[in-house]
C-alpha cells in the first residue's frame, strides 16, 4: 500500500507541476512582479509607498483602476515635494493633507499605524525603512498573525498582513478571492481539494510553490 501511495502521491505532484507551469507560462509578467516583491523593489524600492498601497488595497476597490492612480497622486505630491520623506514621516502626517488625496480615513489610519511600528524596529535595529520592512517580515509568522503588532492593527486583515510581509521578501500569497479563484482552478485539474481556511490555503500555495 504504501508503494501505491508513493506513485499517486507522485503521480499527484507530477500532474500538479504541468498545471502550474502551463498557468505560468500564460502570465510571464507575474514572474517579474514576484521577483520585484522578493527583493522588496516594489514602487521603486520605497516603504511608504507599499505601506500606502496596502492600506489602500485592503478596502477591496480596485488595484489598477483606484489604488494605483491615487498611489501616484500621493507620491507625486507628497514624496516627491519632500512633505513626506519616511516612514517617520508618514506616522505623523497630517490627515487633512493626506485625506484631500484619499478619502478614507480607515486607510490612512492603517497606514499610519504600520509605518509607527516599522519606525520603532527601525530606531531600535538601527535601519533604514527597507530594512525595517524586510525584519518585520522574516519575523512575522502566518500561524499567529492576530497577535502580531501589525495584525492587530485594526483594519489590517490577513490579506493585508501578507501583502506587507510579501512587498517585504516573503516568499508567501495572499489568501484573496482572485488568487483564490486561480489556485483553485489548478488544484481542480490536478484532482486536489481546496482547502477552506485562509491559513491552511496559504501553506498548500507555499508547498506547490516549492515542489515547483
Amino acid at each position: 500500500m504504501k508503494i501505491w501511495k508513493a506513485i499517486w502521491e507522485g503521480w499527484i505532484q507530477l500532474k500538479l507541476k504541468d498545471v502550474v507551469d502551463s498557468y505560468m507560462g500564460k502570465v510571464l509578467e507575474v514572474k517579474e512582479y514576484c521577483q520585484r516583491c522578493l527583493r522588496t523593489e516594489r514602487w521603486d524600492g520605497n516603504v511608504v509607498l507599499m505601506v500606502v498601497d496596502a492600506a489602500f488595497t485592503s478596502i477591496g476597490l480596485n488595484y489598477f483602476q483606484a489604488v494605483v492612480p491615487k498611489v501616484e497622486r500621493f507620491r507625486k505630491e507628497l514624496v516627491e515635494s519632500g512633505n513626506i520623506r519616511n516612514i517617520e514621516d508618514l506616522s505623523v502626517a497630517n490627515d487633512e493633507e493626506l485625506e484631500r488625496i484619499w478619502r478614507n480615513r480607515r486607510s490612512w489610519q492603517m497606514a499610519k499605524s504600520v509605518a509607527s511600528h516599522l519606525a520603532r524596529i527601525k530606531g531600535e535595529r538601527e535601519l533604514d525603512d527597507r530594512e525595517a520592512l524586510i525584519y518585520w517580515a522574516k519575523h512575522a509568522r502566518l500561524k499567529d498573525w492576530t497577535e502580531d503588532p501589525i495584525g492587530e492593527i485594526k483594519g489590517v486583515g490577513i490579506n493585508t498582513f501578507q501583502y506587507l510581509r510579501m512587498m517585504g521578501g516573503i516568499d508567501t500569497v495572499m489568501p484573496d478571492k482572485i488568487v483564490k479563484r486561480v489556485i483553485g482552478e489548478i488544484l481542480t485539474k490536478s484532482n486536489m481539494k481546496m482547502p477552506s481556511a485562509d491559513i491552511d490555503f496559504v501553506q498548500l500555495v507555499e508547498q506547490i510553490a516549492n515542489d515547483s
